[in-house]
């Protein structure tokens, strides 16, 4: 696909995010989330049921149509899916411990996966109402009360003191302190959801080691993100991109970066 299809088709996907973040205000400032249980013991709240039929409902409607992948839609089998060249990858609310929380750190993600490879991806964060989204080869961009700026996300080589890991609030373990411990002088900081790429891609931190379980939908859409603004998402053991309708949707370990050089 030309990156001015793709232009086309991102205008829409903001369009759906935006629509679909209003929908998790109303259960946001409403006074019951409807907090229920999986079965792998993750929370979900009525707001990720609204949001997920908002962003089905606006994909299913684009001209082009392409298979949907989403974290509260039923699992498709890989028989089905290894096949795909293209297919949407979505989490229509990332951060759901943060919404319980209320802390604001929640996002909704929407990314087009094409061979295995992220290459479009449109983020919204609704408390705050920023947008980020960036098409392969056109750049990573935020939009903020339609003014529309572009991400560069900060050079540095691990050697540098005083740089800063982003950590998540709801997860940290022994190997991430390991690795933060490794650093000259680190700065921690704490933030929930696809929001610690987005840092990243601001150029607010410099490091995000990933070294607990994540599933493809939480990371497809920034990661597009982060790579258009100069950064790297690389699996921990390989060292290579982070590759997508794998037959197994647990992504690896891995490490998201700025632009680091040796």
């Amino acid at each position: 696909m030309e990156v001015s299809e793709l232009k086309k088709i991102c205008e829409s996907l903001i369009d759906i995010s935006i629509k679909a973040g209003e929908k998790i205000m109303e259960v946001y400032q409403s006074a019951d989330f409807s907090v229920e249980q999986k079965s792998d013991d993750s929370p979900l709240t009525k707001a990720d049921s609204e949001s997920n039929d908002v962003i089905c409902e606006g994909l299913e409607k684009l001209e082009i149509k392409f298979p949907i992948i989403s974290e509260e839609n039923k699992e498709i089998s890989f028989d089905s899916r290894k096949d795909y060249e293209y297919c949407w990858m979505v989490d229509p609310l990332d951060g759901t411990k943060e919404f319980i929380k209320r802390n604001g750190e929640f996002t909704t993600n929407i990314a087009l996966i094409h061979k295995g490879s992220p290459i479009m991806g449109v983020v919204y964060a609704p408390v705050i109402k920023q947008v980020y989204y960036a098409i392969k080869g056109d750049g990573a961009w935020m939009s903020s009360n339609g003014q529309a700026k572009r991400l560069k996300s900060n050079s540095f080589t691990m050697q540098d003191p005083g740089l800063r890991v982003v950590c998540s609030r709801s997860h940290l373990n022994p190997e991430t302190q390991a690795y933060v411990d490794d650093l000259l002088i680190p700065e921690t900081v704490s933030k929930g959801s696809s929001l610690k790429f987005l840092i990243l891609a601001e150029g607010g931190a410099e490091l995000y080691p990933r070294l607990a379980p994540t599933m493809e939908w939480d990371t497809a859409a920034a990661h597009i993100i982060l790579e258009e603004a100069g950064g790297k998402v690389i699996e921990a053991s390989t060292g290579q991109p982070l590759k997508y309708n794998k037959e197994n949707l647990l992504n690896p370990h891995f490490f998201a970066t700025g632009s680091v050089s040796d």
